[in-house]
């Protein structure tokens, strides 16, 4: 019984072309491939992996793949021949071009297995260096797998130079770890990784946070922390430090000045509001309920038609990662990413957003979400950037009822926010 997987050419890089078994696995590099070996050309010192070496550097080369189910004879035909023992670290074994581009399935048993690797005119396509497509080929392999016992490498048959070359290599190259070694190094990497993954993220956490860590209640507070972030992060750790009753004040400032500054603070219905923040009591009508009270800020013909610009947040620098230790992944790829094979696979991307669909009943302002600094051209409606830093300063959470009633108020104040904050701070800082 014999199966043949790949009959025909392939092609190879740099004279190399892999079998491959370990998902989480970039293959072998030449030294481990051969480590402690006799015999050149297939290299199996790592699990679940083989080297094969051709004479050829580029191009197509013959090559066939023959499953067994005994040893077959050796055909006189091959000039050089090596065997090897592999055991496949997975159900799924491929020979794989350099750099992954094109892959066949094996199908072969997690078992183990002797393979025998043959070569003709190696010495011929090394000298050739690259055989283009309309030239003849040059050489041609032959690898064979059948289920056997592990036992030692051997050379067979040795005719090229090439061949003998790479036998001596292998006979260079210091014998592989034992399993317990190697174990124990992938332990010590692992351990370098997650520390590297540590230093990553608090680094990325002090930076996200304005350059120190946040406390809990802060990572749990939701809201737009994150939008008061970018304009005073030190404001956001304050107001975190100074305790419900200066985050109950600051919230109702934030509101009052809101207010104030989109022209609302005369209206009755919003001193009603101003005045139950202010003793402590829920928001009356129409704050209650959010589609009322937007309809009363659009049909209340009191309500002043002022707008304003958006605030621009400070510049801030760019995220700088720690230097990682050697042998560590750059972050944030995934410690065992897979290895692309094959052709590109189109990817289904969602495309852009279409256009708002027209509400009924709908307010005649529109908020614009863009990519990138604030269009100082584009104007917002203050009394509806006014009305959130109202609700928000009633959120029962009084850290979020102040971020969220300062972000808004700032909004609202729009280029002219800076001395908003000045307020805040000094408030936040008991200096008010």
């Amino acid at each position: 019984m014999v199966r043949r997987p790949v009959d025909g050419e392939v092609h190879v890089h740099y004279g190399q072309i892999y079998v491959e078994s370990d998902p989480g696995s970039f293959g072998p590099d030449l030294a481990e491939a051969f480590a402690g070996q006799s015999a050149g050309l297939c290299g199996a010192a790592i699990p679940g992996a083989l080297w094969l070496t051709t004479g050829l550097h580029t191009g197509n080369v013959g090559f066939t793949v023959e499953v067994h189910d005994q040893p077959p004879p050796v055909d006189a035909v091959w000039e050089d021949v090596v065997e090897v023992s592999f055991r496949p670290a997975s159900a799924r074994s491929t020979l794989m071009q350099w750099a992954g581009e094109v892959c066949w399935d094996l199908d072969l048993e997690e078992t183990d297995y002797r393979v025998r690797y043959c070569a003709k005119g190696m010495d011929q396509a090394r000298q050739e260096d690259t055989r283009m497509n309309d030239e003849p080929q040059l050489d041609r392999y032959l690898l064979q797998l059948w289920p056997a016992e592990p036992a030692a490498d051997r050379v067979l048959k040795q005719t090229a130079a090439i061949a003998a070359y790479w036998h001596d290599y292998a006979r260079r190259q210091p014998p592989p770890p034992t399993p317990d070694e190697r174990a124990e190094a992938e332990h010590q990497a692992r351990l370098r990784q997650e520390q590297a993954e540590r230093e990553h993220q608090l680094a990325l956490d002090r930076w996200q946070w304005g350059g120190q860590l946040p406390s809990q209640a802060l990572r749990a507070v939701g809201g737009n922390v994150h939008g008061l972030l970018r304009f005073d992060p030190a404001l956001v750790h304050a107001l975190d430090a100074a305790g419900p009753d200066v985050q109950r004040t600051v919230a109702l400032l934030a509101a009052r000045r809101a207010c104030e500054a989109a022209g609302l603070a005369g209206l009755d219905w919003i001193v009603a509001a101003l005045t139950a923040l202010a003793e402590g009591r829920p928001l009356p009508p129409p704050f209650d309920e959010s589609a009322v009270m937007w309809q009363t800020l659009a049909r209340d013909p009191r309500v002043p038609k002022r707008t304003v610009g958006q605030p621009i947040a400070p510049q801030r620098t760019s995220f700088r990662p720690p230097a990682l230790p050697t042998g560590c992944a750059p972050m944030p790829t995934p410690r065992h990413a897979p290895r692309p094979v094959g052709p590109a696979v189109a990817m289904n991307q969602p495309g852009p957003p279409g256009p708002p669909v027209p509400q009924a009943g709908a307010a005649r302002y529109a908020m614009a979400v863009t990519i990138g600094a604030p269009d100082p051209s584009l104007r917002m409606s203050q009394p509806h950037m006014a009305l959130p830093a109202v609700t928000g300063a009633a959120e029962a959470d009084p850290l979020r009822a102040a971020l969220d009633a300062v972000y808004a108020a700032v909004a609202t104040y729009g280029e002219d926010y800076p001395a908003l904050l000045e307020e805040i701070r000094s408030v936040s800082a008991g200096r008010a």
